[in-house]
């Protein structure tokens, strides 16, 4: 089991990082959610945004008008050019400064910008158009067109980069790219910048586009291969295939297959000092960040002991806080039982007899399986949560598995809870477990 950062609030010289600012751009049940109250009505009541599409999937589903009146003034030369992973990106992180109360051109020239990146479809596009442009016949009036075009969009960088030209950043500005655990590992990123006095302000954004005629795709081709791989599976690797094609359920006993979603999530992490100068409404604190990893050889397979989670979350707490201050987790599932597996494991170790006590839900089926972004959303969603007192229901819940060792908080209702710290967990595949503790703004 490898360790890859322990990000934690250490010694009298480490400055609290707080959070000021929650922006959106996720599906929505008739337009996209934007902002803080817009994410709890649908996530307070276990409301899915999902759609059929052949498979099930989160669409965002952003106008161009929608996109102007979120993010204006960006000159048309460039904006013409933008993927949707650009958009989205952008949206997010314009409503987040809206939230804190900054101005996303003016307030945040000396802030770190971060982005977390999981997939690579929303670049695609771009990149064979030029991989495929011949420059010999190719028109000479639109060859400056396409290089815009390619040096916006055929890395992974891509959103910050133009979120670095729109808020004219001078400071950290990069990408992690670590799976659906990459705006996660970005949140401690900003933790460790903001305590050791290198910046006072950093913008965490999450932001995925997955490609739905490949999700069909993929389908159909683990249609054909299921009975080559069950004579073939190993005890290393998981017990079924993922499947796509039915609605996902997160803690439940139908829990079979995983819906995929699209959009992004930004927070805005200030220094306790320089919130409160400028008078800012925090949500709460970001207190700590590990990342893990299994150790297996398989980089496909994923421990079911839980044994890496456990060592994520006992790192977060240290020797400053105890396991039984946290009654509420933000749980990653995305529907796949092996998930459920480790962290009801997990669970169990880390609580022991008194784990069923213990909330933790998933709102994946609200929005879909939507990759990098799930690191800034759980955040945004568990502090939330703290804030009005209430444990949002797990999405598409309705029948609790039975070998669940917590309370999947499972219907449409939240569930009342009065708390100040928790935790949220974010995983990539190959093994990667991220656990970030939270607290009140006051704790």
């Amino acid at each position: 089991m490898g360790r890859f950062l322990v990000r934690r609030r250490t010694g009298v010289r480490a400055r609290d990082a707080v959070v000021t600012g929650i922006g959106l751009c996720l599906p929505g049940p008739e337009s996209p959610v934007f902002t803080a109250d817009d994410l709890w009505q649908v996530a307070s009541t276990g409301t899915s945004c999902l759609v059929k599409k052949g498979v099930y999937y989160g669409s965002v589903n952003l106008s161009t008008v929608a996109f102007e009146e979120q993010v204006p003034g960006i000159p048309e030369f460039f904006s013409r050019h933008y993927t949707d992973a650009h958009r989205f990106g952008l949206v997010s992180l314009a409503q987040a400064c809206r939230d804190a109360g900054l101005d996303v051109q003016q307030d945040l020239q000396e802030a770190a910008v971060l982005v977390g990146r999981g997939g690579v479809d929303a670049n695609i596009d771009s990149y064979l158009a030029v991989l495929r442009a011949d420059p010999a016949t190719y028109p000479v009036a639109e060859a400056l067109e396409m290089f815009v075009a390619a040096e916006q969009a055929v890395t992974p960088s891509d959103v910050a980069l133009v979120q670095g030209a729109l808020t004219r950043s001078r400071g950290a500005n990069f990408t992690v790219s670590c799976g659906c655990a990459s705006s996660a590992l970005q949140i401690g990123n900003a933790l460790s910048l903001i305590a050791s006095g290198e910046a006072d302000i950093a913008v965490v954004t999450g932001v995925d586009v997955f490609s739905v005629t490949m999700i069909r795709n993929i389908q159909r081709l683990l249609s054909g291969a299921q009975q080559a791989y069950d004579a073939m599976r190993s005890e290393d690797m998981p017990s079924l295939l993922p499947s796509f094609d039915a609605l996902m359920r997160p803690y439940d006993k139908r829990a079979d297959c995983i819906n995929h979603g699209e959009g992004s999530a930004t927070v805005v992490i200030e220094s306790r000092e320089h919130a409160f100068a400028r008078d800012a409404r925090m949500y709460g604190q970001i207190l700590a960040q590990a990342t893990t990893r299994d150790g297996l050889a398989n980089p496909l397979a994923s421990d079911e002991t839980g044994k890496a989670l456990v060592s994520a979350v006992r790192r977060c707490l240290g020797d400053t806080w105890e396991i039984g201050q946290v009654p509420y987790i933000h749980g990653g599932s995305d529907g796949n039982v092996v998930v459920t597996a480790f962290e009801a494991n997990a669970i169990r170790e880390l609580y022991g007899s008194a784990s069923h006590d213990v909330l933790m839900s998933s709102q994946e089926g609200c929005f879909g399986h939507n990759g990098a972004p799930a690191g800034c959303l759980g955040v945004a969603l568990t502090l939330l949560m703290m804030r009005h007192s209430q444990v949002c229901p797990t999405a598409n819940c309705e029948q609790p598995a039975e070998h669940l060792t917590f309370d999947p908080v499972p219907g449409t209702l939240s569930r009342p809870l009065d708390f100040d710290y928790a935790f949220t967990f974010n995983y990539q595949v190959g093994g990667v477990k991220s656990a970030i503790l939270l607290g009140g703004p006051d704790v």
